[in-house]
Parts: structure tokens; sequence; C-alpha cells
């Protein structure tokens, strides 16, 4: 399809035992194969290229709407926002098609604070989007990016994304809630993965029978990273414990045959992961219209 052609909103409904979660996608970031660390660019473009994707990779970018009877709808991330370009911040039009208006959301859950996860929270006016939405992030998350001197201690290249992350959480001062492992909110569980960011978290949403982990961004390039778990991005804050964390993850999950989702992985972006030798592969759920 060309690009010329806008994309129409990417909504996918999907049933959880008493619950609705719906994953909403924002669009993708262009990527370069420059992006890649563990392995050599030219291992990254064959895994690329068998995978039947662009030596230039779109790494996709999706968000998490979950509405329970009686509740107040759940947010997971926010999407890039208005710090992306014209191929990103189509949460809030996906959103209207699956018909919640933004005042709705009660809660935001963050898995971290980078801007394509963080940066739909705000209008361009900085202006909060989620006006009655309390939001949930991890302690060491917060105390890495929001803390009074952490812009003056970053590296120069890295202080736009933290002035990005404390802009995108301000005008919700005061509605701003912490956790480490615990439950926060019912039948969903935080889930530590730190490596990307120190406060990377996943979410373990669980209903009666059904489970469903929310992975964040164990992986952003799923040709790559499948394949070889030991291929991180330079956007890791700390690149060989993210590279563990993706390893055991992928190990635990293929083991124990997790229904899985994730931030990065490809619309729709629902399915299981298989294991073969010391390589993945990501299964993904067959869509049938309705669950």
């Amino acid at each position: 399809m060309s690009d010329a052609v806008k994309a129409l909103p990417g909504v996918l409904r999907w049933s959880l035992g008493d619950l609705t979660v719906t994953v909403v996608n924002d669009g993708y970031l262009q990527g370069s194969l420059d992006l890649v660390t563990g392995i050599g660019s030219d291992e990254a473009g064959a895994l690329q290229a068998a995978g039947f994707r662009a030596q230039a990779p779109r790494i996709t970018l999706n968000a998490y709407l979950i509405e329970a009877p009686g509740s107040k709808p759940i947010l997971i991330d926010s999407g890039m926002g208005h710090f992306g370009g014209d191929t990103l911040g189509r949460v809030p039009e996906a959103l209207a098609v699956a018909g919640v208006a933004p005042e709705d959301i009660g809660t935001v859950l963050l898995t971290h604070l980078h801007p394509d996860h963080a940066g739909g929270l705000i209008h361009d006016d900085g202006s909060a989007a989620y006006p009655n939405a309390e939001l949930v992030l991890h302690e060491a998350e917060s105390a890495y990016w929001l803390a009074e001197d952490a812009v003056s201690r970053a590296p120069e290249g890295a202080r736009p994304y933290f002035r990005n992350a404390q802009k995108a959480v301000a005008p919700y001062s005061g509605r701003v809630r912490t956790m480490t492992s615990e439950e926060v909110l019912p039948g969903i569980t935080a889930v530590p993965l730190p490596g990307h960011t120190p406060g990377h978290t996943g979410f373990r949403i669980v209903s009666g029978s059904a489970s469903l982990l929310m992975w964040a961004d164990i992986i952003h390039l799923p040709a790559i990273q499948f394949k070889r778990p030991e291929a991180s991005l330079v956007f890791d804050v700390d690149s060989d414990r993210a590279s563990s964390v993706r390893k055991r993850m992928l190990d635990e999950v293929s083991s124990e045959k997790t229904f899985v989702t994730g931030g990065h992985l490809e619309f729709p972006a629902l399915g299981y992961v298989a294991r073969a030798g010391a390589a993945y592969s990501f299964v993904p759920e067959l869509w049938v219209g309705a669950n």
C-alpha cells in the first residue's frame, strides 16, 4: 500500500475472561539497522531479509485499552502523541473508533517513560490528554526520569528524552502512583523487566482462567530478536541486562505457553512464542472476527 494512502485506525478487540482487551495501534517508527547492537549489521540485515522485512525496519507501536464491567477504562501506554512524525500519534483516533473518550480513561499504566510510550499523555499545548486519569509507573522509572536532578545528571545527548518525560507527566501532578511488582489494579499485576529502562515494566492481565502478558519492549524488531535474543537496541539503558531479561522471558513464555503481546510486536500483536534450539519464533493467535 502506498505511503500516500491514509491508514485506517488500527483497533483489535479481544475477550479475555470478563475483560475486553483492545490492541490500539499508534503507527510505526521508521528505524534503521544502526539501532541494533549485540550482533553485526550484516547479520541483522540478513535476518530482516529472511523475515521478509525491509533493511530500514518499521517498528510497530501499540497501546492497550482494558475494559471491565462497572469499571473505568484502563490504558496501557499512550503512544507517541505529538512527539513523533505523521506515521505516529494514532491512539486518539483509534480510541474514538473503540468508543472511548479521553475523559473516560480512569488509569494509564505506563510500561516506561520513553516518548513513544508516554508522549501521548499530553496535547501539543502541554495539557493532559487524559484529564481524569491516574498515572501508574514503576518507582525506579520515576526516580530515573523524574527526579529533580535527572536532566542535569543525564548525558548531554539524552537530556531531551528526560525533559520530554517530565513534560509528559507534569500535568498529572498529584495523580501519579508508583509501584514495584504488586497488583496495581484488580486482575492486573506489574511484572518488572528492567534493562531497557531501569523501571521497564510489563503487565500480567488475568480474568478467571484467562491471562495475557503484555511484555512492553522485550522485543522491538521481531525478525531479528526472536532469532537472536542477544540483539539489543541503542535505546536500551543497560543493554546487557535488557538482553538477559529478554532471554529469560522468551524461555519462560515459550515453556509455559503464555499468551503474550507487546508494544512493538507487529499488529495485532497477540500470540505465543515457540522455541527452536537457541532461537524463537512468534506464533500469532488466530483472529476469527469475534471471540
